[in-house]
């Protein structure tokens, strides 16, 4: 591997970029038109215009893609997340032109995507999951005779989906019918698939995820959690490794089973299994995710191992370079997105950047895709950085926190700085009290 074209933009792109720059490799980053004076197309050795602004013609376009790929003469392609990192027809295409997809195989990617049939598999590694239907549901008839065997409340899923479309919670026998065919609707329009499953729904739980790290060679490892029940619209705001309520034992056994999970399959790259933590302490499989997280920050912060470049060392075919008794889980992180948006209503807020000032200090990390000058576009996620902070403990990694929100500047737009800085306030967050639906009565 010489030269990854990096398909994706934003911070994660200079994330990456970054990371081939420790290994070596020479970077291709692909842009729209809108994204022309972007930090990423202006940090990597190449850059190339892909299209106009909206990502079905430019970043979700594969033909465009690929053909940047041909042009630069690029050997490997980092997706990063979001936009073809989830896409099994992508990775497929890369590996039939002999492209290195730094990822996992298409037939991973395809597998662990339905939700349907990431469920089967973890049934399979024999991995706790909540009562709910074996397969997809496709008929009202189907819906009702699955609700009668796991009682209400109960929850519709897209199988395809994600972000929470397509995901219908329900309450009583008299709205089954309307919400399964609502969800089947959203799934269609969302994903190019109408296909739902139905399992018991769980009011109050944690959002708890483990980090896989996979090699060619059979070698797993997990490098314990993240807690990211901070949520909106199930879009993740903050996450933190480790998390409040984890001990060691449950980190085991959480651990272990996302481990069957990927032994299962056979997996090799990142990956990451999603589970619900109840308030009985008992965990339950949600998905997989088969790329780099968002959050992964909080991890390297605490285990002192970059993520980015171990996925690109295993695409070469390297060992991992650590074993898993030498994962060690060291203070507290802490995750903050930055997003340009209204911190109260949280309508996008694209537009010109007249100042920006980047907050420092002991355990501060800034992961950023703005400066001065430059114009978030309306195209695009909102997001335009992560402050993560790092401590001894969970209340020196607060406190880090709320001295560099204090200390972040970004001037000629909103952002949800003042969000953060009211949550971090909050005395149910600050003891950890808290759940994926904490912030639907937050500041009420």
């Amino acid at each position: 591997m010489k030269k990854v074209l990096i398909a994706n933009r934003g911070e994660i792109a200079v994330r990456i970029i970054r990371a081939c720059r420790e290994l070596g490799l020479k970077t291709v980053a692909i842009h729209s038109t809108v994204d022309r004076d972007s930090l990423h197309a202006k940090l990597a050795d190449e850059s190339i215009c892909i299209g106009p602004g909206p990502s079905v013609q430019s970043y979700l376009r594969i033909p465009s893609v690929m053909s940047a790929v041909e042009v630069s003469g690029a050997d490997a392609v980092h997706p990063g997340y979001g936009f073809l990192s989830e896409n099994a027809e992508f990775a497929r295409i890369c590996r039939e032109y002999k492209i290195n997809f730094i990822g996992p195989d298409p037939e991973h990617i395809f597998a662990l995507g339905n939700k349907v049939e990431a469920r089967a598999l973890a049934a399979r590694a024999n991995v706790p999951m909540l009562p709910g239907s074996s397969g997809v549901v496709r008929t009202d008839e189907e819906a009702f005779a699955i609700a009668k065997q796991i009682g209400y409340p109960l929850i519709i899923k897209a199988a395809a989906g994600g972000g929470g479309r397509g995901m219908k919670v329900v309450t009583r026998v008299e709205d089954l019918s309307r919400q399964f065919q609502l969800a089947q609707v959203e799934a269609q329009a969302g994903f190019g698939n109408p296909d739902c499953f139905i399992e018991r729904y769980c009011a109050r739980p944690r959002h708890i995820e483990i980090q896989l790290v996979a090699d060619k060679h059979g070698n797993y490892a997990h490098l314990g959690e993240r807690d990211c029940s901070i949520q909106r619209r199930h879009q993740k705001l903050v996450e933190e490794a480790p998390s409040p309520v984890m001990t060691p034992e449950l980190r085991q056994r959480i651990g272990d089973a996302a481990i069957r999970l990927a032994k299962t399959v056979g997996y090799v790259s990142l990956g990451t299994a999603e589970f619900l933590l109840d308030e009985d302490g008992q965990f339950y499989f949600m998905e997989v995710n088969t790329r780099v997280q968002v959050e992964h920050t909080v991890t390297e912060q605490v285990t002192g191992i970059d993520l980015v470049k171990e996925q690109i060392r295993i695409a070469q075919g390297e060992r991992l370079s650590f074993t898993p008794d030498q994962v060690k889980i060291t203070g507290h992180s802490m995750e903050c997105r930055i997003n340009a948006e209204d911190p109260t209503t949280f309508a996008p807020w694209p537009g010109k950047i007249t100042a920006y000032h980047e907050p420092g200090g002991p355990g501060v990390r800034m992961d950023s895709m703005v400066y001065a000058g430059y114009t978030v576009p309306s195209q695009y996620d909102s997001m335009i950085a992560k402050l993560i902070t790092t401590g001894r403990d969970r209340e020196e990694c607060m406190q880090r926190m709320r001295r560099a929100l204090a200390e972040m500047k970004v001037d000629g737009i909103r952002t949800n700085i003042a969000f953060h800085e009211r949550l971090l306030a909050n005395e149910q967050f600050q003891k950890g009290a808290v759940h994926t639906k904490f912030l639907e009565t937050f500041g009420k």
